[in-house]
């Protein structure tokens, strides 16, 4: 399917997914002005607009805190605590501060995949995770450009720069679009289309929200060096999907968004963090209200002149007595200063986090709430039960199209960089995110050795599960130079063991069988 000569971009039946997009980025962001932009406080409005009347989405975000103008003649000031964007990292640090294992029979291919590792696909898989746990899922595609390095690589595309097209439920094609210049008025857009088989690229000359038309790449330099046709020489899109989770709540019954991946803000999650700025701003109003204020008598104030108003001098420490008449007419200064609701308030923030958390998936314990405090991995796993259930289900979606992906890469280095690595499709296996307690595990393996209930190697496997059949063999041949000798038992008789070492053989102690014992005499 060629790329379109032009229209409304992104394509109008995605104009719904694309708004909710636009408010997952806004809180992910964390950016006050976006929030306020979003939700239509920005600038001095007057305090009762139209849209707080009207129904649907306008009108609820309307509604909202975020919602509500700031007075004429006064200051923002709003408060937004960024719990979005710590539950996204919170996502992603879940699923990859640890690189996944990948792992193939082939030897030539295990030792490739390990290069992808250390060259950067963890960094990337963060970053996609992170960003997929905002606005439900991102995409890995494959990129090469011989002047930065000699093989392909995975690039992380976020879901609202792209345009996906599905089939029975499976990613069929996908067009990536980014704006690499804009002005007032134009901006050139950069349409790269993936099909099986091809790689489409297409510059636009437009205006935002639509491509105009189509002109040559070379008009910009970060499209000056692609081709419009690039052959992939292989029968699969090299680009894959990574939702988040599924099923997608929003979009469950329309079909442009149905396969979309969810995100962990949705549902009621927005309204929660929005009662949750609401909170922590009326927090701090009580603390601007609550500074100390002086009342002085008129008296008391000194004039700067005609025209210029009075002060009050604070460290003055005298002052001239007044004859006044009657009691209560005294001349005193006198201070106010209001109380902070702080227990009410951290009470109210501490329910609303908590209600949060449930409704994405997370326990306190993952945010360093809980004033238990952990000692072993097996009471880390018990406390972070509810974070790591939802890790292994975002596991679940993860790991295929994962494995896809680097199949995928490792295709096109055959195909057309000529690379002799057999291609092969790897096992994933997701790391521990709980980092077992060393002490318990050498408690445990001490045990094991002492009921030689274990061999040296099975030992090593369970301390270091992290290393490889070579390191793990070396480890085994030091452990067994490593071990003294037997000592001979002076009280064993002859040709009895007296060692691990020694079996007991009888042609070794010089003798035809085992040694008589003296018969006892009756």
């Amino acid at each position: 399917m060629p790329l379109p000569a032009g229209g409304t971009w992104p394509p109008q039946h995605l104009n719904p997914i694309y708004q909710h997009y636009g408010v997952l980025d806004a809180w992910y962001r964390g950016d006050d002005d976006a929030l306020a932009i979003l939700y239509g406080a920005h600038g001095d409005r007057p305090a009762n607009r139209p849209s707080t009347y009207r129904g649907g989405i306008v009108g609820t975000m309307a509604r909202w805190f975020w919602g509500q103008p700031t007075p004429q003649g006064e200051r923002r000031t709003k408060l937004h605590v960024p719990v979005a964007s710590d539950i996204a990292t919170m996502s992603s640090d879940l699923l990859f501060s640890e690189p996944p294992s990948l792992t193939v029979e082939t030897v030539a291919t295990q030792e490739r995949i390990e290069e992808l590792v250390e060259d950067g696909l963890q960094a990337t898989l963060l970053e996609g995770a992170e960003v997929g746990a905002a606005l439900g899922g991102y995409y890995l595609r494959a990129v090469w450009d011989t002047q930065v390095a000699e093989q392909p690589w995975l690039a992380v595309v976020h879901a609202d720069a792209a345009v996906p097209e599905w089939r029975w439920g499976k990613l069929a094609a996908v067009t990536f679009w980014r704006v690499v210049e804009q002005d007032d008025q134009t901006c050139l857009i950069h349409l790269e289309r993936h099909e099986p088989g091809y790689i489409l690229h297409g510059l636009y000359r437009g205006r935002p929200g639509n491509l105009g038309d189509q002109v040559p790449l070379t008009d910009h330099p970060e499209t000056a060096g692609l081709q419009p046709v690039v052959q992939t020489r292989i029968d699969r899109l090299t680009a894959v999907y990574v939702p988040n989770m599924r099923p997608n709540r929003t979009w469950r019954n329309y079909p442009a968004g149905a396969n979309l991946g969810r995100s962990d803000f949705d549902g009621p999650v927005l309204g929660l963090m929005d009662a949750l700025d609401e909170t922590y701003t009326s927090w701090m109003r009580d603390v601007r209200l609550a500074k100390a204020r002086l009342i002085v008598p008129s008296s008391y104030l000194q004039s700067n002149g005609p025209g210029r108003g009075a002060s009050f001098d604070l460290d003055r420490e005298l002052y001239e007595g007044l004859t006044i008449l009657g009691e209560g007419d005294r001349m005193e200064i006198s201070a106010t200063q209001f109380g902070i609701r702080t227990v009410e308030h951290r009470d109210t923030a501490a329910e609303l986090l908590a209600a949060i958390l449930r409704a994405t998936g997370y326990s306190a314990q993952s945010f360093g709430l809980s004033g238990d405090v952990a000692v072993t991995a097996t009471e880390v796993s018990a406390k972070e039960r509810r974070s790591l259930t939802t890790r292994g289900r975002k596991a679940v979606y993860s790991g295929p199209p994962l494995a896809d992906a680097i199949e995928m890469l490792l295709l096109l280095e055959t195909e057309v960089f000529g690379s002799t690595i057999p291609a092969e499709r790897p096992t994933v296996v997701f790391g521990d995110s709980v980092s077992p307690d060393l002490a318990q595990l050498a408690t445990t393996a001490e045990l094991m050795r002492r009921a030689e209930a274990a061999s040296d190697e099975t030992l090593v496997r369970m301390l270091h599960p992290d290393w490889d059949e070579t390191e793990v063999q070396a480890e085994v041949e030091r452990i067994a130079d490593a071990r003294p000798a037997p000592i001979a038992d002076p009280f064993a008789l002859p040709g009895e063991m007296t060692g691990p070492d020694d079996g007991g053989d009888p042609e070794a102690e010089g003798q035809d069988g085992p040694p008589s014992l003296p018969q006892t005499v009756k």
